[in-house]
């Protein structure tokens, strides 16, 4: 019963946050790629202010989403394996 309900949870963050992780993790692995394979050291710069949101003045509002995101997904995610459930004593 209470796996369902954190499922439900799981899957809610996990829709909502779906977005903004995936445009974190796309342009970083861009920004690595410009930099180290392609030496382009201007179109980091510019990939690294969209990577941030800096270019809509949203930069602080990113890394506080991200990671409110990720803590829910790894609390309703740990929850439901039952690591932490206690365990019943055989008689």
């Amino acid at each position: 019963m209470m796996k369902n309900k954190l499922r439900k949870y799981h899957r809610l963050i996990a829709t909502f946050f779906c977005l903004p992780l995936l445009f974190t993790a796309l342009t970083g692995i861009s920004i690595a790629i410009a930099d180290t394979w392609l030496h382009q050291e201007e179109l980091a710069a510019f990939l690294m202010t969209v990577h941030t949101l800096q270019i809509l003045k949203l930069d602080a509002f990113l890394p506080v989403l991200n990671g409110l995101g990720l803590m829910g997904l790894v609390v309703t995610g740990l929850s439901m394996t039952g690591l932490f459930a206690k365990r019943r004593q055989l008689r």
